[in-house]
């Protein structure tokens, strides 16, 4: 399938059509895609999904807000985890079928690329990136709406906020200020991978590696809060 019908299949499936075409296609085009057709980094989706990440916070901030007056902020920040997770994108992803229209290069399609979470949930919300720009709050809002406010209470039981479990144990122990920090980008432009340093009060507590750095921050968490006896020291 080239290009055009790829995105046309796509607009219909999601019931909305682009007025810049461009878009849509910088969404789809993941990294290794760009590396192999020599097409520049700023064009592949990194920045989109950049746009689309707060795009979808403040859209997601803005509904939990309006639809549940009586929950207070603690749990507001962790419902909203739950639904910007790598995991609930990769789910909402999935929905959509939107691994089959992603623009991958060779070695990323051959290691399962348009099924790997890290992938498709980057490619999700740069989706939400592009519709902002072409077609503001309301085409933004009504896919976030359609295809990720959903399942919100079951979502937030299954999810694990280790970043969230971390913070209201710092607090209730008065051990001091949390900080993560990246240290280090490893591999190829098309599987990177994040590490993050995590420090209390100004002391280095753990370490956390992930696809993104949202991921390594809560692998950073986790591993802080597997040390329960170390936080006590500080």
């Amino acid at each position: 399938m080239d290009e055009e019908s790829r995105i046309g299949e796509l607009e219909e499936r999601i019931g909305y059509h682009f007025r810049e075409k461009d878009l849509v296609r910088e969404a789809l085009t993941h990294s290794s895609y760009a590396n192999e057709r020599s097409i520049r980094k700023i064009n592949c989706n990194e920045r989109l999904e950049f746009l689309g990440d707060a795009v979808l916070e403040q859209a997601s901030s803005i509904y939990l807000f309006r639809h549940y007056p009586r929950v207070p902020e603690g749990q507001l920040s962790k419902m909203r985890a739950s639904l910007v997770c790598e995991s609930a994108l990769a789910s909402a992803a999935e929905k959509i079928g939107l691994g089959d229209f992603i623009f991958l290069g060779k070695g990323e399609m051959a290691n399962g690329g348009s099924k790997k979470p890290s992938v498709v949930s980057d490619a999700m919300e740069a989706l939400i990136g592009a519709l902002y720009l072409d077609g503001g709050d309301q085409a933004a809002g009504h896919f976030i709406k359609q295809y990720i406010l959903t399942n919100i209470e079951e979502k937030e039981k299954a999810f694990i906020d280790y970043k969230s479990e971390l913070q209201e144990l710092v607090q209730s122990g008065n051990y001091g200020t949390i900080r993560y920090q990246v240290i280090g980008e490893h591999g190829p432009e098309h599987q990177k991978e994040f590490e993050v340093e995590l420090a209390i009060d100004q002391k280095k507590v753990s370490l956390g590696r992930g696809r993104n750095k949202k991921a390594a921050e809560q692998m950073a968490a986790y591993e802080a809060l597997k040390n329960l006896k170390d936080l006590k020291k500080l």
